[in-house]
């Protein structure tokens, strides 16, 4: 991989940080804005879940718009959209506002890396996509090691405004960086229509796939939306020592994620099928270790080693899919897997508010492990079904 290449690369990854700074920091915050917005922690955690299902919804459909656009003007227009939208989020005053807010930042969330992902993976050759889509993904999982508990200190030390204006000029530098360091990208000679999407939700490897998607991330944040009342509620720990301790969690998933990158060069799924089924007993194993005070750095770090370390994967193999088998389709199914994420997203936070409401919240935990445990079967059927079609050859370097 050439330099020009990389810094390519990296000046995506820089969006990618304030992205998941602002996805993402609402965990840290959740019991400071249900506080001082008169709501419950529960109706606060729809920040969470409300995000996720605008961005579930409105990628697939903006991509289908948008999709002659010339990618390098997109995803400027992405930013400043994106940073319009964390601006309001740091004046919102009502519950309401600030839901809006979200809505807004997420459809340009959702397309930002749908595009931004089929840009990458065609920069670098076939057995290099994983690097290079792991590379973009630094971002995020940068944003979880740095931005996160930096946002929920601001947040609880300045308010949990401040952490959206300190995004908003997060997303106004990364705008810039990438005016400056992303080249023109060809536009795209097909344009995505409602029969691509019609041509994916309907082939049956398309859609187990996505399944797969969702129940892995589902399983991730089931727990992880509530990690924050969890560790002061249950673990024991101040207020004043969340933000550290999500450093420490998103470090493991730093190092989650670069591994997750190295074992989606080959063949994705073969990887994957044993990145879900150490999440899900990671997942499981929090319910003895979060109640453990001398024992929760272990447990954040075995829980955010594998939280995210199927990202490069799910999205390499998702690509790799419709390019075998809807090949006209491959942004849409960018966007659909951008989707399926959030859907996870979506209902993981919202089976956990529902334990956190009617059982306990350790019950976050089972859960989340479920539902990776359903992803472990669903990878091991995509391994078994590409092997039959030879639907693949599996390279390596």
């Amino acid at each position: 991989m050439n330099s020009k290449i990389f810094i390519a690369l990296m000046s995506l990854a820089i969006s990618a940080f304030a992205i998941g700074t602002t996805e993402f920091v609402i965990v840290g915050i959740l019991q400071e804005v249900a506080t001082d917005l008169g709501i419950s922690v529960t109706q606060a955690g729809t920040l969470v879940s409300g995000y996720a299902v605008a961005l579930a919804i409105g990628t697939p459909i903006v991509v289908v718009i948008t999709g002659k656009l010339p990618k390098k003007g997109y995803l400027v227009f992405l930013m400043v959209v994106f940073t319009l939208g964390n601006a309001l989020a740091a004046i919102a005053s009502t519950y309401f506002l600030l839901l809006l807010s979200r809505i807004i930042t997420a459809i340009a969330h959702g397309v930002f890396f749908a595009v931004a992902a089929t840009v990458a993976a065609d920069m670098v050759p076939a057995n290099k996509k994983g690097t290079a889509i792991s590379i973009m993904f630094t971002g995020l999982t940068v944003a979880t090691i740095l931005g996160v508990p930096l946002g929920t200190y601001i947040g609880q030390e300045f308010g949990w405004r401040m952490s959206f204006a300190v995004v908003a000029i997060l997303g106004l530098i990364a705008l810039l960086v990438s005016l400056v360091a992303v080249e023109k990208v060809p536009r795209s000679m097909h344009s995505p229509t409602l029969r691509d999407v019609g041509s994916l939700i309907v082939n049956p490897r398309i859609i187990t796939a996505l399944l797969m998607t969702i129940l892995g991330f589902g399983g991730t944040f089931a727990l992880f939306t509530y990690i924050s009342p969890i560790l002061e509620e249950i673990s024991g720990y101040s207020s004043s020592s969340i933000s550290w301790l999500l450093l420490i969690y998103g470090v493991a998933v730093a190092i989650g994620n670069i591994i997750g990158g190295k074992l989606a060069n080959g063949h994705p799924v073969k990887a994957l099928r044993f990145v879900f089924l150490f999440q899900g007993i990671a997942l499981l194993l929090q319910i003895w270790l979060l109640p453990n005070k001398t024992l929760t750095i272990l447990s954040l770090i075995l829980m955010g080693f594998f939280a995210f370390m199927m990202s490069p994967g799910v999205q390499a193999y998702i690509l790799m899919l419709a390019e075998k088998l809807v090949p006209s389709a491959k942004d849409v199914a960018s966007a659909l897997n951008i989707s399926a994420f959030n859907i996870g997203i979506a209902a993981g936070s919202t089976l956990g508010g529902l334990a956190v409401d009617h059982l306990h919240m350790m019950d976050t935990a089972w859960i989340g492990a479920i539902m990776a445990g359903f992803a472990f079967l669903l990878a091991a059927i995509n391994y078994r079904m590409d092997k039959k079609q030879n639907l693949f050859v599996e390279e390596r370097g």
